[in-house]
């Protein structure tokens, strides 16, 4: 049973939205202070955190402007976070755990933004978890990509886009049994879960430095590996069979002149 009306569901996805937008931004300019940016670097990081997921987001739904360009309060949200960050320094400790409950919080806001949108948008729900998943992980992304960072989406340390799909999941869930309100909770609740316990005790998912192909061209891979550069680039070169070629012409022309001879 829904608990929110039409209208009600309506204004708690933009209050989340633009809370994941100030909590975005101000984790943004955490990432600046911490690179010693200037003020204009804050606000530029701030800006792509907070606001990039979003508007990748409704540009793939082809569903009328980024609401980050048409709602006045988006772009004044970011940018005060990204301000708090310039101007309030937090201790390690205590931006320490701030950091880790604000981007739990933020996957499971986005997520839910983002499945209510592609609903609103007439699409479907496998398009409703891929949608929350990207609104959820595209600002972070794009922040570490404009940093020449790697970015966290993909792997290599804890949970962080499976608990975007696993949060959009749920909310699909709930919203097709009629009660998306219960929907936002539990997803919420179990960004805040699967999150915490991934940083706390280092949930991940398995990745693939320990495995390697069993055939022939994996040996050759492996075995290349060992090999100097200058052995690697004559085995690269096609000079393999032009070589093979000569040593025949050489052949025949050995033949043909001791013929004539």
């Amino acid at each position: 049973m829904n608990l929110l009306s039409v209208e009600g569901l309506a204004s708690v996805t933009n209050v989340l939205d633009l809370a994941g937008v100030f909590a975005s931004a101000l984790l943004g300019g955490s990432i600046a202070r911490a690179m010693d940016f200037d003020l204009f670097g804050f606000l530029v990081v701030g800006f792509v955190s907070g606001l990039g997921g979003g508007m990748l987001r409704d540009t793939l739904l082809q569903n009328g402007p980024p609401v980050a360009l048409v709602d006045p309060l988006y772009v004044p949200v970011a940018l005060a976070g990204a301000l708090i960050a310039f101007f309030v320094s937090f201790s390690e400790i205590t931006w320490d755990r701030l950091f880790t409950v604000l981007d739990a919080a933020v996957i499971g806001f986005w997520a839910v933004v983002g499945v209510q949108r592609t609903y609103d948008a007439g699409l479907e729900w496998p398009a409703a978890i891929i949608m929350g998943t990207i609104t959820a992980v595209g600002g972070g992304a794009m922040r570490d990509l404009l940093l020449r960072r790697v970015p966290a989406v993909f792997g290599g340390n804890a949970l962080y886009a499976t608990v975007a799909v696993a949060a959009s999941a749920v909310m699909v869930v709930a919203s097709a049994l009629g009660s998306p309100t219960i929907g936002i909770v539990a997803a919420i609740a179990l960004s805040l879960g699967l999150r915490w316990g991934a940083v706390r005790r280092g949930w991940g998912l398995p990745n693939g430095r320990d495995w390697q192909p069993k055939s022939t061209l994996g040996s050759l891979l492996r075995r290349g590996r060992s090999l100097r550069p200058d052995a690697l680039r004559l085995l690269r070169r096609p000079g393999r069979r032009t070589g093979a070629r000569s040593v025949r012409e050489e052949h025949d022309t050995s033949t043909d002149s001791s013929f004539d001879g």
